[in-house]
């Protein structure tokens, strides 16, 4: 809009923004950091995933903590779910049923929660696969991996506490099970309990305190753990795949205004979309099936979050030993329910150093390596994939027991032994095939792509005509090339018309 002196009115909106500037000086530092430049791959999705499941678990949170009652105080439901009516029961399970039958949206609002607690620790869990197969935790990204891994112990000690409140069957089986574990732990074992129940089991002030450290402690500590995250992230660069153009001194891909940020912001979306269509259509944590907890009470066939099947399934395998020192007893439950889960987590914080130790690798990275090209590591990951997964099927055996009518003892020993010798296995296996896969691409880059042609020599063997990645010298004989790292390109160039072969596809994106 111009004035009579044909001068330019700026917009309030744009003097606020040019007082900040003369003020703060903002201007560069926005224009700086808006070309910011993310690599582009499928695989940086999950990171974003994790952010905009706790975006999600947030907001629906602060929803349910309006209307849930925190309270173990003893009394008779009168509300809407006939079949619960005229049981007694604690008035948070209480609350939680008139949430989930008389708050308009209450139910949606519960399993969208819910829902985005399982996506929060699973994306957790793809984004960590992703950074450990890849060698994205090396130096300098040490302490980023340590926040990673804290958020993910964080967040499973989040989502037990969360289910662990409302004291129906289920979950308050879940909370004997760690009352027990805590008394397990030699010498300090009852003052522990004592310091989180206040009582024996199950204590007057469990929920307040559960409902105190999910809502406003541990949620604080992941924000904290996630601005760190995101900062060293932010401030370290992000680490790239080999390719063209890509070095350990620059960063190939999108800038972060508008390309990345286009492209998150349809992410965040996505995610908040696809969690609400979860919410909506497909039940989880039916509470007023499992009914309140009562110490008499139990359930064949029910199973904790899947991120806890590890710890139940351990807690089976293990024999009933128990270790008798003096006058002290180490209870049978105490090494595979607090020891195994301890050590899983300690090995987790320290693998970049202990890498580092026997590899004698202390150099700057900022490529990533593919699996293949450490087999080693991948074979080491591989190995503790099929330890849990094993511990994880061991935590529902009573399950498939009964599905596919195996006898149970033979399921139990099967995870005993299988427990051992299913990891070693696996070593063995994900070793062989990431040479294989190498042997595989240095055959392509030395000698050529395979193009399923034949031809007949003079002597009648027929030989497949090979596509020289690197193209041909000048006697017509294939330039071998070196293995960057990079995936290898196996298309097959057309000829072009009237030629009698393909050319020289690159070798590599």
């Amino acid at each position: 809009m111009v004035s009579r002196n044909g001068k330019v009115k700026r917009s309030v909106a744009k003097r606020i923004i040019a007082g900040f500037d003369q003020r703060l000086h903002l201007a560069g530092a926005v224009r700086k950091e808006s070309s910011h430049v993310f690599p582009k791959h499928y695989s940086f999705f999950w990171g974003e995933l994790a952010l905009y499941s706790f975006v999600t678990l947030v907001l629906s949170g602060t929803v349910l903590a309006l209307f849930f009652v925190p309270d173990t105080a003893d009394t008779v439901y009168h509300g809407q779910y006939v079949n619960a009516r005229d049981l007694h029961m604690s008035r948070a399970y209480e609350s939680a049923l008139h949430l989930s039958f008389e708050v308009r949206g209450g139910l949606f609002i519960r399993q969208v929660h819910h829902w985005a607690a399982l996506v929060f620790v699973a994306s957790i869990v793809l984004h960590m696969f992703r950074n450990f197969f890849t060698g994205a935790y090396r130096k300098p990204r040490e302490f980023t991996w340590i926040t990673g891994v804290a958020l993910l112990m964080i967040s499973m000690v989040e989502g037990y506490m969360g289910y662990s409140m409302i004291d129906d069957l289920l979950s308050g089986m879940g909370v004997r099970i760690i009352s027990g574990l805590l008394l397990s732990v030699p010498v300090i074992g009852t003052w522990l309990h004592w310091m989180i129940f206040g009582s024996e089991f199950e204590g007057d002030i469990w929920i307040s305190r559960f409902f105190l450290g999910h809502v406003f402690l541990l949620p604080g500590i992941i924000f904290a753990l996630i601005a760190v995250h995101l900062g060293l992230v932010w401030y370290l660069k992000h680490t790239q795949f080999p390719g063209p153009g890509a070095r350990e001194s620059n960063v190939v891909g999108d800038r972060a205004v508008p390309g990345f940020g286009s492209k998150t912001m349809a992410n965040a979306l996505c995610t908040f979309g696809v969690l609400g269509l979860l919410g909506a259509l497909f039940q989880i944590n039916p509470i007023f099936l499992w009914g309140p907890y009562t110490p008499a009470g139990s359930s064949t066939g029910v199973q904790p979050d899947w991120y806890v099947g590890f710890l139940i399934g351990a807690l089976r395998m293990f024999p009933p030993w128990d270790l008798h020192l003096g006058q002290y007893t180490v209870p049978a439950p105490f090494w595979p329910g607090l020891v195994v889960p301890l050590l899983m987590f300690l090995l987790l914080f320290g693998y970049p150093f202990l890498e580092q130790l026997f590899t004698k690798d202390r150099g700057l990275h900022n490529l990533l390596q593919r699996p293949r090209d450490n087999p080693v590591r991948t074979a080491l990951g591989a190995m503790a994939i099929i330890f849990y997964l094993v511990l994880f099927v061991a935590g529902a055996d009573d399950v498939f027991a009964l599905a596919f009518n195996v006898p149970f003892e033979w399921m139990r020993w099967g995870e005993r032994v299988a427990v051992f010798v299913a990891p070693p296995i696996a070593y063995l296996v994900a070793q062989r095939i990431c040479l294989g896969l190498q042997r595989a691409d240095r055959d392509v880059l030395e000698r050529g792509i395979r193009t399923g042609l034949l031809q007949e020599l003079p002597n009648g063997v027929f030989v497949e005509l090979r596509q020289p990645p690197g193209g041909v010298d000048h006697e017509g004989r294939p330039i071998p090339m070196a293995y960057g790292g990079a995936r290898v390109d196996r298309s097959v160039a057309v000829p072009e018309e009237g030629g009698e072969h393909a050319g020289p596809s690159g070798g590599r994106d």
